[in-house]
């Protein structure tokens, strides 16, 4: 981040600070009015104050690099599972078959433990 931009995106913080202070003594000024509207100059400094930090933000972020899926996919293959957000899908257990597991149940119980061929 530069100094640029950390310098405007201190500004819209400020600004940002000082609009939600003057809504908050707003509200507790007007309190005992039933319409407690903001006035326009605190909702414009709120929003102005949010687009120059905006600005500040991306101003100081990194260039973005092309991305392809390709060179993306290899590389999280490369690196092994730790990184791959589709591990889980890949690991996944498959269809049990339920008649083969109680049969090694029964045979289990009856202490044939005797193993099936699946």
């Amino acid at each position: 981040m530069s100094f640029l931009s950390r310098l405007v995106t201190l500004f819209g913080l400020v600004l940002l600070g000082h609009a939600g202070y003057s809504a908050h003594e707003h509200t507790v000024l007007y309190s005992n009015i039933s319409s407690t509207v903001l006035p326009h100059d605190i909702i414009v400094e709120t929003l102005v104050s949010v687009l120059v930090v905006s600005i500040g933000l991306v101003l100081g972020a990194e260039k973005l690099k092309p991305v392809s899926w390709r060179d993306w996919a290899g590389a999280i293959e490369r690196d092994g599972g730790a990184r791959n957000p589709f591990l889980s899908l890949e690991e996944r257990y498959a269809f049990w078959d339920i008649r083969a597991k109680r049969k090694e149940f029964s045979n289990w119980v009856r202490g044939q433990d005797v193993p099936i061929k699946e």
